[in-house]
């Protein structure tokens, strides 16, 4: 899939870029914006993103009430009793408009099929949207892989399923400006139960253990949150979180295992680490940011634990 370039329209793709399924490419239809009712509208299947707020909402009606609906939504048309187009992107638009109180909206119509659908409606998104939650960012990428390996099995890219899956992983890192490591464990973290999974976003579990807790069983994090809730905090050092995944894959967890691993008193315990840049400058260019060194020491610590057994058998 090609890159979009800053400021440029992502819906505006060559017709050879997405051939639809079952349909030649040249039926896609690109014509000018329309006006659409709104209440023939459906909100997209599979959309992770959450819905402003009801401040933001209310601004954007109120702009919207003022000088109308400046970008039109992008939709595709469906078949449904009660609905006639699927919103690809501008969901909040066709919501505050709503509020507004109009009737119809500016859509610029394309037939798509799912696959291409939901890969516009994640970089859309992605690339529209500010403060994007790690929930948010978690499905968003799932649901990318799953559109592009299906795209990938029906065009035969790859003969085997394990390549089909790094070489995605890829494309949708490439493509958001990420490796594609972190997009997998981005999609970890839809493994988390509904608590978990709002811890991180409200950033009380930090990531690289919410990734190590996404091994666990749903059952298992159930209890884990029934401890960190009666302790009050949802802060899982890594050490915690790497012990509980290894003793979940041997053997399953009960309440008093997980209690023991997480109020266990460890001693020569700091709170705060620095490591010293002298130590370890040979490893980066002189012109690193303190955030980048910062993510790069965090993503090498991950790849550590999350490899060690490995590492030790190879020495």
């Amino acid at each position: 899939m090609a890159n979009f370039k800053p400021g440029a329209n992502p819906f505006d793709v060559p017709n050879t870029l997405f051939p639809q399924k079952d349909k030649p490419a040249e039926t896609v239809q690109t014509g000018e914006p329309m006006r659409l009712p709104i209440e023939k509208l459906k909100p997209f299947s599979k959309h992770p993103f959450k819905a402003y707020d009801d401040e933001k909402l209310k601004g954007l009606s109120e702009s919207i009430r003022e000088h109308g609906v400046i970008t039109p939504i992008f939709v595709r048309p469906i078949e449904d009793e009660k609905y006639e187009y699927e919103i690809i992107s501008g969901h909040n638009r066709v919501q505050a408009s709503r509020l507004a109180g109009l009737d119809e909206i500016p859509s610029t119509v394309k037939e798509l099929d799912d696959e291409v659908a939901t890969i516009l409606m994640v970089d859309s998104n992605l690339e529209q949207r500010e403060n994007i939650l790690p929930s948010e960012k978690a499905f968003a990428y799932k649901y990318k892989l799953e559109a592009i390996k299906k795209q990938g099995s029906r065009k035969g890219i790859t003969s085997t399923q394990v390549a089909l899956k790094l070489q995605s992983n890829d494309v949708v890192g490439k493509e958001a400006n990420e490796s594609g490591d972190t997009v997998r464990r981005y999609i970890r973290l839809t493994h988390l139960n509904n608590q978990l999974l709002e811890k991180v976003d409200e950033r009380k579990l930090a990531f690289i253990p919410a990734v190590e807790l996404s091994y666990l069983s749903k059952k298992e994090q159930g209890l884990l949150v029934d401890v960190l809730t009666r302790e009050e905090n949802f802060g899982v050092p890594m050490k915690q979180a790497s012990i509980l995944k290894n003793m979940s894959q041997t053997k399953s967890l009960t309440f008093e295992q997980i209690d023991q691993i997480m109020t266990a008193k460890t001693s020569n315990t700091v709170s705060s680490f620095k490591v010293p840049y002298k130590k370890v400058q040979d490893f980066f260019p002189k012109t690193v940011t303190p955030r980048e060194f910062e993510e790069t020491i965090i993503e090498a610590l991950a790849y550590y634990f999350e490899h060690q057994q490995d590492l030790d058998l190879d020495r």
